[in-house]
């Protein structure tokens, strides 16, 4: 047992906190519409298979193995139940979109059918690996992040797919696979890291012909957080599930991560232990202190110093980012927690030409409350907190 009572304490009014917030986004969400996917509520209710929800889940997941609070076991199944059809298929998915967003709650699947038996589960696994074997690819052989932009690769992507891609191949034997998705993150490294900072840009076109995209190194222009964010998390995802046969391949792995997360800490702001929207560009004007992209990297430290893959004093860079974001953007409002400061979306290119990937794009976005791309994200380092 904990021995500091004042620590104790802040443990127990932030569980308090946690569990009060976890049952008004269960009590409020149903499948056709769940509370925590702002970009969605302004659309007419129905399926939307979602890795926003995906990532909400994830997270309730993990809680449950962490707890053993059953009504999130009992919750993640009836969702999931209400969209995966007894054959298998999902409800809302295209496998000829070749969305790699679509491939986000693979593991949530995989994650089911070990905890529920249903066949379905499996079955709607298998539909998602048929996608990613005929996903398109770069010459270089990464995935293309959608079919709607080719020749495109996107941190984003890298969290969607590779850990459910590395697992797939792992629980099957398929070493093939698995070294497929180190090829990719490496790829991702050769193309996309900036040596000067050791930061990542948020996409890169191949074929250097997207508005958005450097004519010479084909990347787009800044080092949007939520996408290290996401590419942070794919990275220790990832190396979780990497088979131990592959002891060459994971430590090639972990050297990539471990370098990411050394340039990261050097971009955390002291004060709040947070990261701001564009991570190199400090409190310039407009920019801030924001909400998922901080709480992915608490997770990917603090879950990388306890499975050894970074070393032990990292995890307490990962505790000051969360405690930050506690301190600032959970709160009481209306009777109600909420978690604020969350970006509501950015991308690349897509219809018109507003999403350029410039600063002032970044900095443009919706700031929302209650969007999952924060809350899964931060339920996952609260997860890791007191782990």
């Amino acid at each position: 047992m904990e021995k500091d009572p004042a620590k104790r304490k802040r443990q127990a009014e932030l569980d308090e906190k946690i569990e009060r917030y976890l049952e008004r986004l269960v009590k409020e969400s149903t499948p056709l519409r769940p509370i925590w996917d702002r970009e969605g509520e302004k659309k007419e209710a129905g399926y939307n298979w979602s890795y926003v929800s995906a990532l909400f889940l994830t997270a309730l997941l993990r809680l449950y193995e962490k707890e053993g609070t059953k009504a999130y076991l009992t919750f993640a199944d009836a969702f999931m139940d209400a969209y995966v059809t007894p054959e298998g298929g999902i409800h809302s998915y295209r496998k000829e979109d070749y969305n790699l967003d679509s491939i986000c709650g693979g593991r949530v699947l995989m994650d089911l059918y070990r905890l529920t038996g249903k066949a379905k589960y499996e079955k709607a696994v298998g539909l998602l690996m048929e996608q990613l074997k005929e996903q398109p690819r770069t010459d270089s052989g990464n995935f293309w992040h959608k079919k709607i932009y080719p020749h495109q690769v996107w941190l984003d992507g890298l969290y969607m797919a590779q850990p459910f891609y590395m697992r797939y191949g792992a629980e099957r034997g398929r070493w093939d696979y698995c070294r497929d998705s180190l090829r990719q993150f490496q790829n991702v490294e050769q193309n996309m890291n900036d040596i000067i900072t050791g930061l990542y840009y948020h996409g890169y076109d191949e074929s250097k012909t997207a508005f958005w995209a450097d004519k010479k190194t084909g990347c787009s222009r800044n080092f949007w957080l939520r996408s290290i964010g996401w590419l942070a998390m794919a990275c220790v995802d990832t190396l979780e599930v990497m088979p131990t046969d592959l002891v060459e391949e994971k430590k090639k792995l972990n050297l990539l991560f471990r370098a990411l997360m050394d340039a990261v800490i050097g971009f955390q702001d002291r004060k709040s232990g947070m990261w701001y929207q564009v991570m190199d560009q400090g409190n310039r004007a407009g920019n801030y202190l924001e909400t998922s992209g901080s709480a992915m990297l608490a997770c990917a430290l603090m879950k990388g110093a306890r499975r050894n893959y970074l070393p032990t004093p990292y995890r307490y860079f990962g505790q000051a980012a969360f405690d930050g974001i506690c301190r600032t953007r959970l709160y009481w409002k209306g009777g109600k927690m909420n978690l604020g400061g969350i970006c509501l979306v950015a991308g690349l290119g897509g219809t018109g030409t507003r999403r350029d990937g410039t600063y002032g794009y970044y900095i443009s976005e919706p700031v929302v409350e209650n969007d999952a791309k924060g809350i899964g994200p931060f339920l996952l380092a609260y997860a890791e907190r007191f782990a």
